[in-house]
């Protein structure tokens, strides 16, 4: 009984969490780092950032950007903006970005409603939360 609920339960936790097609249109908002992940084991958690990403992903391209809130819930930003492309190829999806400085890609390794997770290609993994403004009115 004890290994069928564990498998249930990491069954779940896939689902949760995996990446599809379908789901790509949750990354698009407002999201806050929540914690680095080296390939030595090492971690850097991030309780509280002053920089967010602003994802906006129509079909298969989209771009970032770096906002910086403000507690009357507005947002500081420049006009740069990151384009980017997602490719899938063998079921992984990878955003792809290309400028006239360099190009890099970053595979999505877990997406929901509330989080998503990508891994340089440095093997440096990167969780994100979905950013809850504060505001704080006169």
């Amino acid at each position: 009984m004890k290994p069928l609920l564990l498998f249930l339960g990491f069954t779940l936790l896939l689902s949760c969490t995996s990446v599809s097609k379908e789901k790509l249109n949750l990354l698009n908002g407002y999201w806050e780092i929540e914690r680095v992940e080296f390939p030595n084991g090492g971690q850097k958690e991030y309780r509280m950032s002053t920089d967010i990403d602003f994802i906006q992903l129509e079909g298969l391209k989209g771009f970032r950007k770096k906002m910086k809130p403000r507690f009357d819930g507005n947002y500081e930003t420049s006009d740069d903006a990151e384009p980017f492309q997602i490719n899938i190829h063998e079921g992984a999806f990878y955003i792809v970005y290309k400028n006239n400085l360099s190009e890099w890609q970053e595979t999505i390794t877990a997406l929901s409603k509330d989080n998503f997770s990508m891994q340089n290609e440095d093997g440096i993994l990167y969780h994100y939360k979905r950013f809850e403004p504060i505001s704080i009115t006169p």
